[in-house]
């Protein structure tokens, strides 16, 4: 069964696991394989709108598959915007402060790392929309993460990777009309990438808009660029499922 066919899950049908980054108190949502482990693991990162029942599917997909997967909660006490404009308030200020974006997501993918049933040398990190942007983050930050995706995410960085000191493995998912990661940020992406060495595959869906992957696009119809596309949901999905088998599993 595919995370789209679990149309009737919801974030508290997985387990909360609360952890701290400065005066924030975060609580995701764990996904667990059957099994003892130690497992591979993957942090599952959510987009403007919060830790909502989609991001919690994505990771009980990863569960079906193997992996540990950890729905990180960037905003906090598992905040969620049906409106992604009412995120706004609770957005900017991460935005405004990339070190702190950038910590936060620190924060939830030490706290993947920290479980007993994980086996640290095998996480990944997955991200849509906001959290593409913070799984490219966490790689810029030197962390050991093995493998990176980022789907129809923010590409632009205020902090640009170094010389030698990503680890991980990069994909990046993007639409040739997102209009939040235009053509120009891709090319500046890649040449950052390959300054710094970073072993990185591009894909530029040619019919792809933001929120290709996001069956609840269609609820963001004020939210211009936006669109879901049922093709390049599977395809993304493939192609991710098919880079962490390659370097996790």
């Amino acid at each position: 069964m595919s995370y789209s066919e679990e149309r009737t899950l919801t974030r508290t049908d997985l387990r909360a696991l609360a952890y701290n980054h400065q005066e924030t108190r975060c609580v995701g949502r764990l996904a667990v394989p059957e099994g003892a482990g130690p497992h591979p693991a993957v942090l599952v990162l959510h987009d403007a709108r919060g830790l909502g029942d989609g991001t919690a599917r994505r990771a009980h997909a990863l569960a079906r598959q193997g992996y540990v997967a950890l729905a990180a909660d960037l905003y906090g006490d598992e905040a969620y915007f049906p409106d992604p404009k009412l995120a706004g308030p609770t957005l900017a200020p991460l935005l405004d402060d990339p070190a702190k974006l950038r910590e936060r997501t620190i924060a939830a993918f030490e706290a993947l790392c920290a479980l007993d049933i994980v086996d640290p040398g095998k996480v990944g990190a997955v991200g849509f929309c906001l959290g593409g942007r913070c799984v490219l983050e966490l790689a810029r930050s030197g962390a050991a993460l093995q493998a990176g995706v980022s789907l129809h995410g923010l590409l632009t960085t205020a902090m640009p990777a170094r010389e030698g000191s990503v680890q991980a493995r990069l994909l990046i998912l993007t639409g040739a009309h997102d209009p939040y990661a235009p053509a120009e940020d891709v090319e500046t992406l890649q040449r950052e990438m390959t300054a710094a060495s970073v072993d990185h595959h591009i894909t530029i869906y040619s019919d792809g808009w933001h929120g290709f992957s996001d069956e609840e696009a269609g609820d963001m119809r004020n939210v211009p660029g936006v669109r879901y596309d049922p093709l390049l949901d599977r395809l993304s999905w493939a192609q991710t499922l098919a880079f962490f088998d390659a370097l996790l599993a």
